[in-house]
């Protein structure tokens, strides 16, 4: 996860996902994510993920009562980096340098979570259905307001927006794609910082 809280600190420590692998909780949303990826959330029953973690459903149920349960626990611990970030920004002026830090270290939080952003793209109509989904929005509107001066052109809060676009959809798309996965986060990031760098400058 991104840590940190002044300009440039945020890093990718690499213990966050160590971690993940020894605690029960963390263990059944990988899994869970796992099996939404491979059948799709709606048919995928918590017996199935009792089973893939070679558990019992009542040890599962101890945990987690609902698929939904699971889904909103990846999302509160996987989108806390977010919340991190957006309150960094709101604090910081807004110059392109801010603007360029927020969007490096957001590069950095799609890495991590990318199971969770992944499952987003491919089950778009669930997200709609689910509370989650709104949430995630209100934190894209969020940054988008960090992002873009307001009272600007159209033009300019397109390409605002497009910068975030460009993160999540380049990273959904390049996923087949022959290549390092980190040259392809850097090429994607490259993009929107150019985006974002044209939108502060102007026409």
């Amino acid at each position: 996860m991104v840590t940190g809280t002044g300009a440039g600190t945020g890093t990718n420590t690499g213990s966050g996902k160590q971690q993940r692998r020894g605690d029960t909780r963390q263990r059944i949303q990988d899994v869970a994510l796992e099996l939404f990826a491979e059948h799709g959330y709606e048919k995928t029953s918590l017996r199935e993920i009792a089973e893939r973690l070679e558990v019992t459903k009542a040890a599962l149920y101890y945990h987690f009562k609902t698929k939904e349960d699971i889904l909103t626990s990846v999302f509160q611990d996987l989108t806390r980096p977010i919340d991190e970030l957006m309150e960094w920004g709101k604090d910081q002026p807004r110059t392109l340098e801010t603007k360029r830090t927020i969007l490096t270290r957001y590069s950095e939080i799609l890495k991590d979570a990318s199971p969770l952003f992944r499952f987003m793209q491919e089950n778009q109509a669930t997200m709609r259905d689910l509370k989650t989904g709104e949430t995630f929005k209100d934190r894209m509107i969020g940054l988008l307001d960090i992002l873009r001066e307001p009272g600007t052109p159209m033009t300019t809060q397109v390409r605002c927006f497009s910068a975030l676009f460009t993160m999540h959809g380049g990273m959904f798309v390049l996923k087949d794609v022959e290549g390092d996965p980190e040259e392809k986060r850097k090429a994607i990031l490259e993009v929107a910082i150019e985006l974002v760098t044209r939108a502060h400058e102007g026409p």
